[in-house]
């Protein structure tokens, strides 16, 4: 792919809501309410193209997330100059389990796997995905320092931590462009976190602001993107209808968008 195609996303602002592209990949493992079954290549592409032409300019995905990463490759690599790219380092998940990494040589592969399976030069977003232990990943692995490196020479434009403890999103403030944290009404643990993020100029993305699929999007949306500080909420899904129903609900809630590209 050409270099000024991919450049072209330096222009792009975020979006207040950005597609999870979860489903499309994985179906094992899983906290949602209830089951599904994988969608078909037609399906997905259908999917990934429509969620694009809404304008929605923010799509996440991570090596853990199964065949999704290579799925949205193979169906936007043509459209690359249109959104921005979210993937993560540290989580792999084959045959039915999770792994983790976050060796130097690790996340070097991992990062390089990524790069090939979405068929870009660079990755706009990368998240380091860990299971819990922040504290640990941060301080006795080399995932951070290899990150950093990455962002020097220009093959990542921005990187964070998408963790479960405010001591680790503190701890990621001192390196981190952005985080991605869990906010929803029924769990408001780290607002604080939200809000120095926000006084320091890191974008925060919101991962599962609906609960995995427990709160209505009515109710959810409005009350995660209603918080200051928060950059974009991140939701997933394999209908697109349902999808428009909840871009709308997004810019309802923040008619208009102003949150800083990269």
């Amino acid at each position: 792919m050409p270099d000024n195609a991919v450049s072209k996303t330096q222009r792009l602002v975020i979006p207040p809501l950005g597609f999870g592209a979860f489903k499309i990949g994985r179906n094992q493992g899983v906290k949602y309410p209830t089951a599904y079954d994988l969608p078909s290549e037609d399906e997905t592409a259908r999917l990934l193209n429509g969620v694009l032409d809404l304008g929605c300019t923010l799509i996440d995905t991570a090596p853990a997330y199964g065949l999704s990463e290579e799925r949205i490759g193979r169906h936007l690599s043509a459209r690359r100059s249109e959104f921005l790219l979210s993937t993560k380092v540290g989580e792999t998940f084959m045959d039915g389990q999770s792994t983790f990494d976050f060796t130097a040589n690790g996340v070097r592969a991992s990062l390089e796997r990524s790069r090939e399976r979405l068929q870009t030069s660079v990755l706009d977003y990368v998240f380091i995905h860990s299971p819990g232990n922040d504290r640990e990943i941060l301080t006795e692995t080399d995932v951070v320092g290899v990150l950093q490196d990455y962002r020097q020479q220009g093959v990542i434009r921005s990187i964070g931590l998408s963790g479960k403890t405010s001591d680790g999103a503190q701890l990621a403030m001192a390196w981190a462009d952005a985080l991605m944290i869990e906010f929803h009404p029924q769990d408001t643990s780290q607002r604080a976190v939200i809000a120095e993020a926000a006084e320091r100029g890191i974008n925060v993305f919101v991962k599962k602001g609906l609960g995995s699929g427990r709160i209505p999007p009515s109710e959810a949306i409005p009350f995660v993107l209603g918080e200051p500080g928060v950059t974009s909420l991140i939701v997933g899904g394999l209908n697109l209808a349902h999808f428009r129903e909840n871009w709308k609900i997004a810019r309802s809630a923040r008619p208009g968008v102003a949150n800083a590209g990269l």
